[in-house]
């Protein structure tokens, strides 16, 4: 019974904090976990926020893996493939985007 209740009480305190976390979309996972100076909470809220609004989910995923291995970057704008080509027009606009709205 004290085990359930305990459980119970845990629960309540961490349910609203929940879904916040859920909410952190993949650049904003990798911006927080990088070890980027200038990387933080609310930049990084800031940068997911424009990600939402410029990219789409596989591309979020894409972008966000730059984070950990930049030479992929790299390789997506040497590309010359046409999917490449129109990810990277895709991934400007939002580095534009986000460099505008986003800046400390």
């Amino acid at each position: 019974m004290r085990k359930t209740l305990i459980l119970a009480a845990l629960a309540a305190f961490t349910l609203p904090i929940a879904p916040a976390v859920l909410q952190a979309g993949p650049i904003e996972t990798a911006c927080n976990r990088s070890d980027r100076s200038a990387a933080n909470p609310a930049l990084c809220r800031c940068i997911q926020s424009i990600a939402n609004q410029t990219l789409t989910r596989a591309d979020q995923r894409q972008a966000a893996r730059f984070f950990r291995d930049p030479q992929r970057a790299q390789d997506a704008r040497m590309s010359r493939s046409s999917r490449d080509n129109e990810f990277w027009a895709r991934y400007r606009a939002f580095g534009t985007a986000a460099e505008a709205r986003c800046r400390s």
